[in-house]
């Protein structure tokens, strides 16, 4: 067994034109070394791989678990965190060194994918907190019961599709908002609006909608209340607008002020159920579901259930 002092580091390296993985590594090696961090590195060698890494690190004892990748690497790991015993998850904590296509969970929190060396400084000082995680229950077409925990969002509708989009042109572009205006530009001129079924505590929706986002934090914008620590969960309703209420509802997306767009409802609740049509997109922390959820989906939040390194800006 690893000293219980010594990280556990799952690197998962960004693909692109711009990109270059392994003068990436050097320079968080060298970051590390700075700081007289003793660590252990795996790289994953496809998205997939995360959970299993994890959980091999878990099993060699490792207590400090870093994923050197971005919002869907992180959700992998939590989800393979939570299906421990409670007393193990509780002896481990997870971090992040943010290297993903949108690295939202981390922004909430003030890490910079282009301050590589803060980052670490910070994860270095071992400032822990106790984090919520949302959890998404839902069928699949083969009728089996399944289950996601997140810990930023998940989305209905046009986001998730964007979603979908940007990780596929991340490489086309070096700024992040660039890569989201594109995306977004593809859509706006199509006819995109889902129909859906909410139960938010007494309120019952049921019309066709643009997009639905569920946020344990920023959601990508569109929760920029939400806050992965109160134990509640943020809900944006956002209705089908006209062509230019749509490009306003962008640049307000991208400001961090979509709740002041007229087209927006928004609640906050600690469980709610959605039921989308067989055609509308549902992403999870960036990432699509591998097909529509069939018949209601339930969402709750579980509060204070993981432990999560946080800067150290007191």
């Amino acid at each position: 067994m690893v000293d219980e002092n010594r990280w556990g580091i799952i690197y998962c390296p960004k693909n692109g034109l711009l990109s270059n993985p392994v003068k990436k590594w050097e320079q968080a090696e060298r970051c590390l070394e700075a700081h007289h961090i003793q660590y252990d590195m795996v790289q994953s060698e496809h998205p997939r791989s995360v959970e299993r890494l994890t959980m091999m690190m878990i099993n060699n004892g490792y207590k400090t678990i870093i994923i050197f990748g971005g919002d869907s690497a992180l959700n992998d790991a939590v989800n393979c965190l939570m299906s421990l015993e409670p007393a193990i998850r509780e002896s481990i904590s997870l971090g992040v060194i943010p290297n993903g296509v949108i690295n939202d969970f981390a922004h909430f929190w003030g890490f910079d994918e282009y301050k590589l060396e803060q980052t670490i400084e910070w994860l270095s000082k071992r400032r822990v907190r106790k984090v919520d995680l949302g959890c998404i229950r839902y069928r699949n077409r083969k009728e089996e019961s399944c289950y996601r925990y997140f810990l930023n969002c998940v989305n209905a509708g046009l986001v998730a599709t964007i979603m979908g989009l940007r990780r596929r042109t991340r490489h086309l572009f070096v700024s992040r908002t660039l890569s989201f205006i594109f995306s977004s530009l593809l859509l706006l001129f199509q006819r995109v609006d889902f129909l859906m079924h909410l139960h938010i505590d007494t309120e019952d929706i049921k019309r066709r909608l643009m997009t639905v986002c569920i946020g344990n934090a920023l959601g990508y914008g569109q929760t920029p209340s939400a806050v992965p620590y109160n134990g509640l969960l943020d809900v944006s309703v956002v209705s089908q607008p006209k062509t230019l209420q749509t490009i306003e509802g962008l640049y307000l997306l991208l400001r961090g002020r979509i709740l002041n767009h007229k087209g927006v409802r928004a609640y906050r609740t600690k469980e709610l159920e959605l039921q989308v049509d067989e055609h509308t997109p549902v992403s999870v922390d960036g990432r699509l579901l591998n097909g529509t959820p069939v018949g209601v989906c339930k969402l709750s939040v579980k509060k204070e259930v993981l432990n999560f390194l946080i800067p150290d800006l007191l």
